[in-house]
């Protein structure tokens, strides 16, 4: 069931009596996991914590991983140089991963530019339970609404080497 060959030969995957199924019978729904990719600005956190207030007052049990938020924790040693995106999305996928074999719909909301990183996530949920949504917002409307204030900076060259979309 490991997703990455560990670097020690020594570990072994541990089996509890009480599984995936067992956890979803609990709490009366599939876990499962909504990615949420786009642009920044496009308004991929504002859709994720809306289904996740939604899911709640139907009696669902959500989480939403966000971007920003895991970057202040799990995340905060990386960058946002190419293998530095690709190593957050791979932690990321990891703990969706175990939200959804929780029982939880875990709703992430990721720029994730890169098909491949996505694609090594959804590998992760052999049952199918990856469900993405690209919010297909113009850059033109990202970058007039720019939250963060990042196209503004890109634009001014003070972002150099990070992709912000």
């Amino acid at each position: 069931m490991s997703s990455t060959v560990p670097k020690s030969s020594n570990i072994f995957w541990h089996d509890c009596p009480v599984g995936k199924t067992d956890r979803q019978n609990l709490l009366k729904q599939k876990g499962c996991v909504v990615w949420i990719t786009g642009l920044s600005g496009s308004g991929k956190s504002t859709l994720a914590c809306t289904l996740g207030r939604e899911l709640h007052t139907r009696g669902k049990l959500a989480y939403v991983l966000d971007g920003d938020n895991l970057r202040h924790g799990l995340n905060k040693d990386l960058g946002f140089a190419a293998e530095d995106r690709a190593e957050n999305i791979r932690r990321v996928g990891e703990v969706a991963k175990l939200f959804a074999d929780a029982g939880l719909v875990c709703i992430a909301s990721f720029i994730s530019p890169y098909r491949r990183d996505r694609e090594s996530c959804r590998a992760l949920l052999s049952d199918g339970s990856f469900i993405e949504v690209f919010l297909n917002m113009s850059l033109e409307l990202c970058e007039a609404r720019d939250p963060k204030g990042l196209y503004k900076l890109a634009r001014a060259g003070k972002i150099k080497g990070e992709i912000i979309i």
